[in-house]
């Protein structure tokens, strides 16, 4: 094998072990993110802001891919899903790993260098949620609520970038954000459930055990029953409201496919979540842009 050739292979573990053949993570960091860049500035996000943040979650993402796949190194072998990731087939060492985390931390940090105090304080608080995520589901009942706060933190600092503050509406939208989280998340989970039970990895579709899919279906009532609530205090009007609609029949859509619990229609609504964020967003853009018309 070529220099050249052992080069991109590297490249491509790298690739694998970030996942960036696979950006549905990097789209449900990325749309609350964007829900909060627009509402905090009111409809007029800077493209600064917009450039920063989506750079920043792209790098964030596939940090926490790496330290998730550095966590579950030992597991990832045994589950059919993950066995052929990077680090569980042994193509990457976990030192390899360790660097390549640190590194795209350090790049998403330098990119906020230019933001103010409260936006830069509020990025350690990130990094420790996305490096601590991955080793929760070792004792937490439901990570997933975990995990909800950790691929929202954009949330927070998307209003401090804009306001300097972190009004209360800031955690209203972390808030919806969970409980979106929790359920997409355990649409995952169930894909994985067998597996899990056999490893001892604590996840939200064991702890719901056959409530699994009512308690899917609950997280987006709640979800969608606080954007509403954010729509009502801030005004917002129609587009919003059908943004929020398109979302409600996703999710109706979501429990068509997670019904009877079958491990490729679980994971079939786990990647569609995508589109219910962006429904949503397209609902705060659309509204926004309707205000400057008129």
């Amino acid at each position: 094998m070529t220099t050249l050739s052992r080069l991109l292979a590297k490249l491509d573990q790298y690739e694998r072990l970030m996942r960036l053949d696979k950006p549905i993570g990097t789209l449900l960091l990325l749309w609350p993110t964007a829900w909060a860049l627009w509402i905090s500035s009111a409809g007029h996000p800077s493209g600064l802001l917009i450039g920063i943040f989506t750079l920043g979650t792209v790098l964030m993402r596939s940090a926490g891919c790496v330290m998730n796949d550095y966590a579950d190194r030992d597991f990832d072998p045994h589950v059919k899903r993950t066995a052929k990731r990077p680090l569980a087939a042994r193509e990457v060492s976990t030192k390899e790993a360790l660097i390549l985390a640190a590194s795209l931390s350090l790049l998403a940090f330098l990119l906020i260098l230019s933001l103010n105090r409260l936006t830069i304080e509020l990025s350690f608080a990130a990094l420790f949620l996305a490096a601590s995520y991955p080793f929760t589901k070792r004792f937490f009942a439901i990570p997933q609520a975990y995990l909800g706060i950790a691929f929202g933190f954009g949330i927070p600092m998307a209003f401090a970038a804009n306001l300097g503050r972190l009004p209360e509406l800031a955690w209203a939208l972390l808030a919806a954000n969970i409980t979106w989280a929790i359920a997409y998340d355990t649409e995952y989970a169930m894909v994985d459930r067998d597996d899990d039970l056999k490893l001892g990895i604590k996840t939200s579709a064991l702890t719901f055990g056959r409530f699994d899919v009512a308690a899917v279906m609950l997280c987006y009532a709640a979800t969608l029953a606080i954007l509403g609530g954010i729509g009502w205090v801030l005004h917002f009007g129609a587009f919003y409201y059908a943004g929020l609609m398109v979302a409600l029949g996703m999710s109706l859509y979501h429990y068509q496919l997670i019904k009877g619990r079958e491990r490729m229609r679980c994971f079939k609504a786990f990647n569609h979540n995508n589109w219910f964020g962006a429904a949503i967003f397209a609902g705060i853009a659309l509204d926004y842009l309707k205000n400057v018309h008129l």
